[in-house]
């Protein structure tokens, strides 16, 4: 089972790889649309590596819920904390 660090480097480096930014570079405040150019294609691609990545489905509602890299590496790993897969 991942721990809170390993899910959060995880998600960074997918979300890094879908918008061609570097990983370390990536600050929690950052907005997908706003700071990464998330377009419709991109936010898709991003659910569905996470969803195969992780193991877990995120509903629509939740994908708009989800703005900036933060809120997707804690909804990531509260979907994980909730389904006892975290370590």
């Amino acid at each position: 089972m991942p721990s809170e660090k390993e899910v959060e480097e995880r998600v960074k480096e997918i979300i890094a790889r879908i918008y061609r930014v570097d990983a370390s570079k990536l600050k929690p405040e950052a907005r997908f649309i706003e700071d990464l150019g998330a377009d419709s294609l991109t936010t898709i691609e991003l659910v569905a590596e996470i969803e195969d990545t992780f193991g877990i489905e995120v509903p629509d509602e939740d994908v708009e819920k989800n703005q900036t890299v933060g809120q997707a590496i804690a909804y990531v790993i509260e979907k994980l904390r909730a389904a006892g897969r975290l370590g």
